[in-house]
């Protein structure tokens, strides 16, 4: 049996048995995507109405939300006349008691395959399995195509999902580097982290794996100008100093401290 494929984790797609059902014009897609994000849940015609026009619907909106879905549905027919059994556009796009559901008997959306790898990751790390989590995470991370729904204009519920996906998508990342230096990977992980935390300057806990990573390859002085970067950011930006926990790296970094050089998980996590 076919599936309906559904990919946030960058540009939007969507395919029901290899075919692409993405229409491109601005609102469908945005409909699409927005009931992609439920499938198999129920989109009430309030949060389409609010997602559709941003506060400002027309007269008459769910008129224009029907016109929609027909044309929506006219798409995805010529891809359900090709499964077998075969199913119709109206049971793969169809109405519920207040609004409408996107979904097949088999749906699979790769933000659920990265959510579930993340999370036998992270529960492999707690267990001391930090090898295996690394290896966890790495394969959720690398479904990723861009920043979620990239190509898709999102506003209320739709960029509350995509700046939910891509905030999870860090702190994965996060989480992953932070495994990968108690196996003592920080010259491989300094490039990566010098391009993060160019990306995210006020981002705390990035700046402190790469204050540590650059300490371990032996540069000290670089270091020190990575905190320098870091709070000359939170001070010009935010208005505060950098926290409590960067500043005893920081103290750390400047008294040479041991505990910097400790093994696995002896150093404590930064």
């Amino acid at each position: 049996m076919s599936n309906l494929d559904i990919g946030l984790l960058g540009p939007f797609t969507a395919t029901v048995g290899g075919v692409s059902i993405v229409p491109s014009a601005s609102q469908q897609r945005r409909l699409l995507a927005l009931l992609a994000t439920a499938a198999g849940r129920e989109v009430s015609m309030a949060t389409i109405t609010d997602e559709l026009w941003e506060g400002c619907p027309p007269a008459g909106p769910s008129a224009a939300v029907q016109t929609y879905v027909k044309q929506l549905r006219q798409r995805i027919a010529p891809a359900a006349a090709r499964l077998s059994p075969g199913v119709s556009a109206k049971e793969i796009l169809a109405r519920g008691h207040g609004g409408y559901l996107l979904g097949m008997s088999r749906t699979r959306l790769d933000a659920d395959d990265f959510e579930d790898l993340v999370r036998q990751g992270n529960r492999a790390i707690a267990e001391g399995e930090d090898e295996r989590g690394v290896r966890l995470l790495s394969a959720g991370l690398g479904l990723w195509r861009g920043q979620a729904l990239s190509d898709v204009r999102v506003s209320g519920a739709l960029l509350a999902e995509a700046l939910r996906l891509d905030e999870a998508r860090l702190t994965a990342v996060e989480n992953r580097i932070e495994a990968e230096l108690r196996l003592g990977r920080h010259s491989q992980l300094l490039s990566e982290l010098t391009a993060l935390t160019t990306l995210h300057p006020l981002q705390e806990s990035l700046h402190a794996h790469l204050i540590v990573a650059l300490y371990r390859s032996g540069r000290p002085s670089q270091a020190l100008e990575a905190f320098r970067r870091l709070r000359e950011a939170t001070v010009g930006e935010l208005g505060i100093e950098p926290s409590r926990r960067l500043q005893e790296l920081h103290r750390w970094v400047l008294a040479d401290e041991p505990r910097l050089d400790a093994p696995v998980r002896a150093l404590v996590a930064f």
